[in-house]
């Protein structure tokens, strides 16, 4: 089966959420049901950057993985939205050779191969990002039957906030991670535009006070480790 790959790349480190620092490949792929305001990847979203995907099949995507990384670590499947496509004979060429994978979704599509999965990070997209949660949808993802799977959620603002803890709520046994948003995401052709660290910080320091005051303690609240070392570049 054809996949559509936007990019692969590593060894690097995972720069958020429950594996933040720990060494991985990225398999990025291309196409997403979603529209976001802020999302940082629009060239793997975007359907005019679709000619600069590259048509795989799963043997060559490991093939790719293992060129990067001949020792088996953990890969990070990202998107755009990876649940759109099939990724199931991949995770299962990569987990017979010790790999272990990795995804991050907004929990809008229900894949059987979650069930693989070492780790199914959902991210559902708060009120900012201007899309609406299909709660029937997230509620099958959640009970995929992955190995470990947690929350993941970009808040920007008080509204963020609200719905980070109505999910939190709803779904009281998973690992929740809080993370500032990035109101300079990377244009699709310019991975060079500067990011302005003094409001993810502030926005930070602000999201750390507000779940501390509230007695939020379950909730984890992480930076974007990649931000802080890279800024927008991509490939790292």
């Amino acid at each position: 089966m054809t996949l559509r790959i936007a990019e692969i790349f590593g060894p690097t480190i995972q720069g958020e959420g429950a594996l933040i620092g720990v060494p991985t490949v990225f398999v990025r792929t291309g196409g997403c049901d979603f529209r976001c305001s802020w999302c940082d990847s629009l060239h793997a979203v975007e359907s005019a950057y679709r000619h600069d995907w590259a048509a795989m099949n799963g043997e060559d995507v490991f093939a790719e993985v293992q060129r990067f990384a001949p020792t088996p670590l953990t890969v990070t499947l990202s998107g755009g939205n990876p649940a759109t496509q099939e990724l199931g004979p991949l995770i299962a060429l990569g987990k017979a050779q010790g790999y272990s994978f990795a995804i991050e979704t907004q929990g809008s599509i229900m894949q059987d191969w979650f069930a693989e999965l070492d780790l199914l990070t959902l991210s559902p997209k708060p009120p900012s990002s201007g899309m609406v949660t299909d709660w029937a949808a997230l509620d099958a993802c959640v009970a995929s039957g992955a190995m470990r799977t947690v929350l993941k959620i970009v808040v920007f603002d008080e509204a963020d906030y609200a719905y980070a803890r109505g999910v939190a709520a709803r779904y009281p046994a998973l690992e929740i991670y809080l993370q500032p948003g990035n109101h300079t995401p990377p244009p699709p052709d310019d991975d060079t535009a500067t990011v302005d660290m003094d409001g993810i910080n502030e926005r930070m320091l602000w999201l750390v006070e507000r779940a501390l005051t509230d007695g939020w303690y379950a909730a984890r609240i992480l930076p974007q480790l990649h931000v802080i070392l890279w800024g927008n570049k991509r490939g790292v």
